[in-house]
């Protein structure tokens, strides 16, 4: 057996398919609209980087020497009041926050980099981001799905998404602060990624390092934050993680290791993004608009829109397979992600994203209407 065998055997067995790569003959047809295609599948930022970020980008690409693995003390410190001013996060130590190269990449390896594997259990919500599982299989740990985690014995980590990706669902106080209680009894490690916290519609969301959620004691806590949303900064792979001070600084000693290092001037713009609330609020605002139309449009096309309240997607139903309901879209020259992707409780699902341009977005609901 040739090595490229091996290769493609050994990545068979330990990953699943790319979940998008089997959409190839769907968007084929959405891209066959007389009038083009609507991309609603991904969330893709669409909209202009805020030219103070671009400048602070800019303005640090002199930068020839190897970045900083923890980041620089003015990332950390942007990070630490940016956490607090806007989503009213405190208690957070000087050395409690650590740059990732996108929270993706983050995600995908924290098991790894805490040293999961055989015989450990991860716990992903029934409906989820794929590389949740993706990342616990990467370490060969076990996946379970389920929302309600007080069913198993002692998983070595929990992960939470509050605002959720698929369905925007939103976990209140008390049911954080259930899951916390519950963990810390075990000593199990919590990851909530907060991706879309500051994303909020009909609900407001709190992030798990809130005071109200966890009493001022980020012990067990981890908080992923990306600026992919927020601040449309998708293409510059800047996110970070904060809490759990022990497990941060163990997080460090690994990725100082292999080399994982976010590029100086993607700090400096970070740094930019998290001092400045006016560009965030303007996109935030382009979001609201966006799901403004869109929603009634998938109601009056018959769909049920389910949860939503928060995040940058409609997670809607025809009560059909969620293949066919792509398909119908498809038809339309909308191109949608099949529930599927998230978890077998999506399989009557679509996940419609808000991440297009206002003239896409008015297109769509042209074809829905």
């Amino acid at each position: 057996m040739g090595s490229e065998s091996v290769v493609r055997q050994r990545r068979s067995a330990s990953l699943p398919e790319f979940p998008w790569d089997t959409l190839a003959d769907v968007t084929a047809l959405a891209r066959a609209h007389p009038d083009g295609i609507v991309d609603l599948s991904v969330g893709t930022p669409v909209d202009p980087v805020a030219p103070v970020i671009r400048d602070a980008l800019a303005a640090a690409s002199a930068s020839p020497g190897y970045p900083t693995t923890a980041g620089t003390p003015a990332l950390r410190a942007s990070a630490r009041s940016a956490l607090e001013r806007r989503y009213g996060i405190t208690d957070l130590a000087p050395d409690a926050v650590l740059p990732a190269i996108g929270t993706k990449e983050l995600i995908a390896w924290l098991p790894s980099l805490l040293g999961l594997g055989a015989g450990d259990t991860v716990v992903v919500p029934e409906l989820a981001y794929p590389t949740y599982e993706v990342g616990a299989r990467l370490a060969g740990a076990d996946v379970v799905r389920a929302d309600d985690v007080s069913q198993f014995g002692n998983p070595a980590l929990i992960y939470l998404n509050s605002p959720s990706n698929p369905t925007g669902r939103v976990l209140d106080v008390d049911q954080l602060r259930a899951v916390v209680a519950w963990a810390r009894e075990r000593g199990v490690l919590i990851a909530s990624d907060e991706c879309y916290l500051g994303l909020s519609w009909d609900a407001q969301p709190v992030s798990v390092l809130h005071r109200s959620v966890c009493g001022g004691d980020h012990t067990g806590l981890l908080a992923v934050h990306s600026l992919s949303k927020t601040s449309s900064l998708a293409g510059y792979r800047a996110g970070f993680v904060a809490g759990d001070p022990a497990v941060v600084a163990e997080l460090l000693a690994v990725r100082k290791h292999a080399g994982m290092m976010v590029p100086t001037p993607v700090q400096a713009a970070m740094v930019a993004a998290l001092d400045d609330d006016e560009h965030e609020a303007v996109q935030r605002e382009r979001y609201r608009q966006r799901r403004a139309v869109l929603l009634p449009a998938m109601r009056a096309a018959g769909f049920t829109v389910e949860h939503s309240e928060a995040g940058l997607y409609l997670w809607a139903t025809r009560r059909e397979a969620c293949r066919d309901t792509v398909r119908w879209l498809a038809e339309r020259g909308i191109l949608a992600a099949p529930g599927e992707f998230y978890g077998p409780a999506g399989d009557q699902y679509v996940r419609v994203a808000l991440t297009a341009t206002d003239e896409r977005i008015a297109a769509a609901v042209a074809r829905l209407s």
